[in-house]
């Protein structure tokens, strides 16, 4: 396929990027290997590699745990993709997706000081995933899943955290919800709420959705309503009552402490917060529904549910997932620092507390310049990834995992 039969970019929110600009960006790939020490003479060669390196691996043979200060293995993040739910584009498989994959790790150098290698996968089996991930296990500190579909991506992260014994995250839930918690604290303090009594909505039920969901329900908040395709997820729910085991069928245990049924109009009435993570639109007439003062995240990419400029004819504080408006929440505030205080901390595994750190972590950096158009630091901020890493580092050596 050539560049001009690409399908023509929207710019009509940003800066011009042109396609030829873009591709000439991602030609022969994003990343590189460099060597960390000299290779200019036989000496340097002699320490580097053979015989040098010789002794280095028989210490290893006879104390493992030498490979952790030794190689580069604790200090790598392998960034997994099997291709099937890939930024907006869906199922486009493991090839398209590497390109995704190659700018995640190009993240976690820049913003967590963190190294890490793309692997995308020919498969969807999920054990046959898992199985490859454990036998490469060696090769690396740390898992990032990313643009794995659900609820594939629910059974695979959980499955991989009891195969391995470190730190995996699919960020695509865990990344987004940290920050929309972050958010949400922010945003809770510029309209005078607590957070703990906000009522909220979240509308989609997929990998974010869950997980948004969870974290605000740890966080303290009592009152989260889940929306799906089919309306309010509750356990009375014919569809979700038939499959107890699955995700949806335990949020209903969990969430919509009122009952209510029907779709966002049931749902948003007399509600403080709307979150948006799935491609559903939000009607005008249902943000008029909601509490005074009422706060909205629509943050589907690259069409929010509804336009910032219609949600703030009802809302108090707005935000979406873009960098062209005001509050962009955005994984980058937290994938990296997660993953960098969990392996300065040599935890195994990344838990709920380390969440909540991050959480909290970011939302104070926005607090002393808090505001409707400031509910948490910007991406570029330089202060996020450390202060992340300090209380997930923090959190893990207080819980010990």
């Amino acid at each position: 396929m050539s560049i001009e039969t690409i399908a023509p970019i929207d710019n009509t929110a940003a800066e011009a990027l042109t396609e030829q600009e873009i591709f000439a960006s991602h030609e022969g790939g994003k990343l590189s290997i460099t060597s960390t020490v000299p290779l200019a003479n036989k000496r340097d060669l002699s320490i580097a590699y053979t015989p040098g390196v010789a002794q280095v691996s028989r210490a290893i043979h006879a104390d493992p745990e030498l490979a952790k200060t030794h190689t580069w293995a604790q200090r790598l993040v392998a960034v997994v993709s099997d291709g099937t739910a890939v930024l907006g584009l869906g199922n486009i498989g493991a090839s398209a997706s590497l390109p995704v994959m190659e700018g995640k790790s190009a993240l976690f150098k820049a913003f967590g000081e963190l190294d890490s290698i793309p692997l995308v996968l020919n498969t969807t089996d999920v054990d046959e995933i898992v199985e490859t991930l454990v036998r490469l296990r060696p090769s690396f500190g740390a898992v990032n899943l990313e643009d794995v579909s659900a609820p594939r991506c629910f059974e695979l992260e959980e499955k991989l955290i009891e195969a391995l014994d470190c730190p995996v995250m699919h960020d695509d839930q865990h990344g987004t919800a940290v920050v929309v918690l972050a958010a949400l604290t922010g945003a809770a303090k510029v309209t005078g709420r607590e957070l703990e009594g906000l009522r909220v909505v979240v509308s989609g039920a997929g990998a974010a959705g869950i997980a948004v969901a969870e974290i605000l329900l740890t966080a303290g908040i009592k009152d989260v309503v889940l929306l799906d395709s089919r309306g309010a997820i509750s356990a009375e729910r014919a569809d979700i009552a038939a499959d107890p085991a699955s995700k949806k069928a335990q949020m209903a245990q969990r969430s919509n402490p009122r009952g209510i049924t029907g779709g966002p109009g049931e749902a948003l009435l007399a509600a403080d917060v709307f979150v948006g993570v799935s491609s559903s639109k939000l009607d005008e007439e249902h943000l008029k529904l909601m509490n005074h003062s009422s706060i909205v995240f629509a943050l589907s990419n690259p069409d929010p549910e509804v336009l910032p400029d219609v949600a703030a004819r009802y809302a108090a504080v707005v935000a979406t997932g873009r960098s062209d408006f005001p509050n962009q929440i955005n994984n980058v505030l937290a994938f990296p620092g997660i993953f960098r205080g969990a392996l300065d901390a040599g935890a195994r595994r990344i838990t709920p507390a380390m969440k909540l750190a991050a959480a909290r972590a970011i939302a104070e950096l926005a607090e002393d310049n808090l505001s409707a158009d400031y509910i948490v630091p910007s991406p570029l901020d330089p202060r996020v990834a450390p202060a992340v890493t300090a209380a997930v580092a923090a959190a893990a050596a207080e819980g010990a995992v």
